[in-house]
């Protein structure tokens, strides 16, 4: 897998879900975050690029924390 292509995957619990998240976009070198529920199946997929301002991701924070509500166990993908 080449640097430009490069995909990471992360098993968390719905209470680490934000906090991760979070840290995944101050990192800034992520360009596309995707959330799959236990099963697998994509819950929410969002493209992350430099110079997000937080306004720009509440709404996308607000799923995010339903999501987390939800769901016991998730996989937080991030293609970099």
């Amino acid at each position: 897998m080449s640097d430009e292509n490069r995909k990471e995957e992360f098993k968390i619990n719905s209470e680490e879900l934000m906090e991760k998240l979070k840290a995944i976009i101050k990192e800034g070198n992520a360009r596309k975050v995707t959330i799959k529920g236990k099963d697998g199946n994509e819950i929410i997929s969002f493209p992350v690029t430099v110079g997000v301002a937080g306004i720009v991701l509440a709404p996308v924070f607000a799923a995010v924390a339903t999501i987390a509500a939800l769901a016991t166990e998730c996989t937080i993908v991030i293609e970099r």
